[in-house]
């Protein structure tokens, strides 16, 4: 293990701020020394799937993701080794054949919904960060991305978080609150809270 590589992980429900957070943080720290990893693009590979069977899957199920491959290549990163991280379609519920060129920094942030859910993963960090978020305002957020960035109606994007996102919270989301060692209430608008915390990664960094 590099011991010169601070691993941090950022959890919290979906449109709860964790991105402003970590845009935050890579802004208050010396450029090119923040690499981030998103949970996002380790979806499982569906190649083998019918577009059926791709539809029907819940993307807010820790099931949905490739642990495997994710703790590997945190792993990589943390003995100084770059990676090829891959990408994920959210229009074609799959992999692209593209990938990113992920080269090991100082600071590596693993992002995402359930950061904090796998203890392999959570065991590799040396911070671990909830961003908590009035549900409420979630809701709106998501409303907002989806239609914009997804295609989605209003109507679809209630139902959704009504019978999938909402449960799968309160199921596998929430509870992982009790791992942190941080966490952050009103996500990215908490100015003084996001600045502390970017005050404790950048002496965790010098080290």
């Amino acid at each position: 293990m590099n011991k010169d590589i601070t691993i941090i992980g950022i959890a919290g429900g979906t449109g709860s701020g964790k991105t402003t957070v970590v845009k935050k943080i890579v802004a208050a720290l010396p450029k090119d020394s923040v690499a981030v990893v998103p949970l996002d693009s380790y979806y499982n590979d569906t190649t083998g799937m019918t577009d059926e069977e791709r539809k029907a899957i819940n993307f807010d199920h820790p099931d949905a993701f490739d642990w495997k491959l994710l703790i590997k290549q945190i792993n990589e990163l943390r003995e100084g080794k770059a990676i090829e991280q891959p990408t994920y379609s959210y229009i074609i519920s799959n992999r692209l054949p593209e990938t990113i060129h992920v080269e090991p920094k100082p600071v590596i942030i693993v992002e995402g919904i359930m950061t904090l859910l796998n203890r392999r993963l959570r065991e590799m960090m040396d911070l671990k960060i909830f961003v908590d978020c009035d549900s409420d305002e979630r809701l709106i957020r998501n409303i907002q991305r989806d239609t914009i960035d997804r295609g989605r109606t209003v109507s679809m994007v209630m139902e959704r978080y009504m019978q999938v996102l909402k449960p799968m919270h309160e199921q596998f989301i929430e509870p992982t609150k009790r791992f942190a060692d941080l966490i952050i209430p009103e996500g990215g608008h908490n100015a003084k809270g996001v600045a502390i915390l970017c005050k404790y990664i950048e002496g965790l960094a010098e080290k």
